[in-house]
């Protein structure tokens, strides 16, 4: 079979599983499979298709169809323009975060600021951050060792971990030693009672300690509005990313210790940023 033939078959099986950009996911498949930029799929149209790699793009498609994420099977997500490895033990970074990022990037300048990001996951925000302001200097926490141990893979990756480090905390129960200038999170934030009901390449993959926000979905929110301010500078910058019904509720959280406090949209019309700076 030639690779033309190959994609054709393959795009066809996920449509009739009803997933959207068929073609596209079978593309980024095969290239994956072949290990061949877009445009060599495109040149090689022709070529045969060695039997061992017919039998690994078929296993990957099979993944894709049981609901499996793309960017898991892929090892890797864009965010920010930048490639970043991921993992079943994250997140997958997602086009909303970049709303947040982009509001950071707008509202500091490149100054050598100390940031904390609070659940970094892949580490995808602070990576990010400071990879687009050299002068930025920060700190990722998380909960947990795999995800912390992938996040430094990224920093690596990318070449920012000499002002980009990460850390083992559990912000429930712990609280940072530094005093930071700026403090972001996007933290869990889907109710408890929710995650049963979200998509299933959501529910069935990836790791709900990073979507469990409690009883409420505001567990987290509440804690950090709680110790922001002791690790905080004067004037410090606190950004969270938020669910797009959580706007009211975080504003209550923040307003009486934050000021000037603003409400970000993304591409969506959906409130999803909630930042403030203290008192």
């Amino acid at each position: 079979m030639v690779i033309s033939e190959l994609l054709t078959e393959m795009s066809q099986k996920l449509k009739e599983c009803g997933i959207e950009n068929s073609y596209f996911e079978a593309k980024c498949i095969l290239e994956f499979t072949l290990n061949i930029k877009p445009s060599e799929l495109i040149l090689n149209a022709k070529n045969e298709v060695l039997k061992k790699d017919e039998d690994r793009a078929l296993n990957l498609l099979k993944r894709r169809i049981s609901g499996e994420p793309l960017q898991y099977i892929l090892g890797t997500q864009e965010f920010m323009s930048l490639p970043f490895f991921v993992t079943k033990d994250t997140l997958i970074p997602r086009q909303d975060t970049e709303t947040l990022v982009e509001f950071l990037l707008s509202e500091t300048e490149d100054l050598p600021l100390l940031l904390l990001d609070i659940g970094t996951g892949t580490g995808c925000i602070p990576i990010s951050l400071a990879h687009f302001k050299k002068k930025f200097r920060c700190l990722g926490i998380d909960i947990s060792e795999k995800a912390l141990s992938l996040a430094k893979k990224n920093a690596d990756n990318l070449g920012v971990s000499e002002r980009v480090n990460f850390e083992i905390l559990d912000i429930l129960s712990q609280i940072p030693n530094a005093k930071y200038d700026v403090i972001v999170s996007n933290p869990p934030y889907i109710k408890s009672t929710d995650i049963d009901t979200l998509e299933p390449e959501v529910r069935l993959y990836e790791p709900h300690l990073a979507l469990d926000g409690g009883a409420d979905g505001l567990t987290f929110y509440r804690r950090i509005c709680d110790i922001a301010p002791k690790i905080l500078k004067n004037g410090g910058l606190l950004a969270f990313e938020i669910g797009f019904d959580q706007k009211d509720n975080v504003y209550s959280l923040m307003k009486n210790d934050f000021k000037d406090i603003k409400v970000i949209k993304d591409l969506c019309g959906n409130n999803r940023v909630v930042a403030g700076y203290l008192k």
